[in-house]
């Protein structure tokens, strides 16, 4: 997924980052017009009540919503000024009205970019001043009338300011989970790549190998009958051009899960062990005489496991041609397990000092295909010489559970 290039998020179209840019802007400008219509209307209700509006009232409700523009930014600073102003508004006698608007939302903002104690700072300090001025400040201090204290009011104003925090910390926890979210699903996206990045490593690492061992040691022995013998060159050559066929086929077919959606699906058959009888001939023509021994009845397996059996037997005897000086090999399919399929690949020896190691990024990538069917592998020297690999996939078979 592309990023984008102003945030390192994920790409937006240009709109979208138009609008999320313009959102500050507008919503602040609904919300001066809200509190400015809204208290105008709420004035004439509170004419002999509270001190009428004039330039200072209407440009502190305007101060406030112009404030909230850079609540992104500067969140502390914005609750902060429009906590101010809140407080200039409440001192001056104004009317009550939508004037709290402001507050709200600088509050839910510090709140929700992890500044809670300068929110709750500013709206107590808000409360604390509307309490000062209904109940503590003289009547001939104040520009508005002396207000009647109404309990139940001065209740329901504490009830909103519980309210405000409330809905600021389930904005708070919404947004805390979603950010947790989007982490999750992108490590997971990243896990995912990753575990696709090596398997896409571990089957063309089978393939090249097998194929270009083949090759390797077949172009080895055309270039030695060229000119004595070039009947047998020429069937070494034709094992290279069948060889190097299977594999550009095969290496398609594994680079295929990158293309786009509506690009055409592999043609060919995947590997499985359908097809051992392919690699055993392969072994042949490379002058390693495999003999195939089949154990139990055989079941259908499921797709990877079919095509994990089938790798196993192919790195196990690329290794042979490739490191061991033995010239046959003995491969086992054991079915006795009703949960599970061994495969065994063997070879008389004597190894080279790579087989005998049992490292390197063939047997590698045979642990991580076992391990992912819960199953065990075994690989190294024999008592008697030799080299055996000995893979266990438990539950294999389409019915197993």
């Amino acid at each position: 997924m592309a990023s984008d290039p102003q945030d390192g998020g994920p790409w937006r179209p240009p709109w979208v980052r138009a609008a999320k840019a313009g959102w500050p802007v507008a919503s602040a400008l609904v919300i001066a017009v809200v509190q400015v219509a809204g208290t105008a209307a709420a004035a004439r209700h509170q004419a002999g009540s509270r001190a009428a509006l004039d330039a200072f009232g209407y440009l502190l409700l305007l101060l406030g919503p112009a404030l909230l523009v850079l609540r992104r930014r500067r969140p502390v600073a914005v609750v902060a000024g429009v906590s101010a102003v809140t407080v200039a508004y409440l001192a001056a006698g104004y009317p009550y009205g939508p004037v709290f608007i402001s507050l709200v939302v600088a509050v839910c903002a510090a709140v929700q970019a992890g500044h809670r104690r300068a929110a709750w700072t500013g709206l107590g300090v808000c409360y604390l001043a509307h309490a000062l001025v209904t109940f503590v400040l003289p009547a001939d201090w104040s520009r508005a009338p002396a207000p009647r204290v109404l309990w139940w009011q001065e209740a329901g104003a504490l009830a909103w300011v519980l309210l405000v925090v409330a809905v600021a910390e389930i904005l708070r926890f919404r947004r805390e989970r979603m950010d947790a979210r989007r982490a999750f699903e992108a490590q997971a996206e990243r896990r995912r790549a990753d575990e696709e990045r090596l398997r896409m490593a571990r089957e063309l690492h089978d393939i090249l190998a097998h194929s270009i061992s083949l090759i390797h040691l077949q172009a080895g022995v055309a270039l030695e009958l060229l000119d004595t013998r070039p009947e047998q060159a020429r069937t070494a050559l034709t094992t290279i051009k069948s060889a190097s066929k299977e594999a550009l086929g095969e290496v398609r077919q594994v680079l295929g899960t990158l293309r786009s959606p509506d690009a055409a699906a592999p043609r060919g058959p995947a590997p499985g062990l359908a097809r051992l009888d392919e690699l055993v001939e392969q072994a042949g023509r490379a002058g390693l005489r495999v003999t195939l021994r089949v154990a139990g009845r055989p079941r259908p397996p499921a797709a990877g496991a079919d095509l994990t059996a089938f790798r196993i037997v192919q790195e196990a005897l690329t290794n042979v041609i490739r490191h061991s000086a033995a010239r046959s090999a003995d491969v086992l399919l054991d079915w006795e397990d009703a949960d599970a399929l061994t495969v065994q690949v063997e070879d008389p020896g004597p190894a080279g000092h790579a087989h005998a190691g049992g490292s390197g990024s063939g047997l590698v990538g045979m642990r991580e295909r076992v391990a992912a069917f819960g199953g065990t592998l075994e690989a190294g020297p024999r008592p008697d010489g030799g080299f055996r690999v000995r893979a266990t996939l438990g539950t294999t078979t389409k019915g197993a559970t």
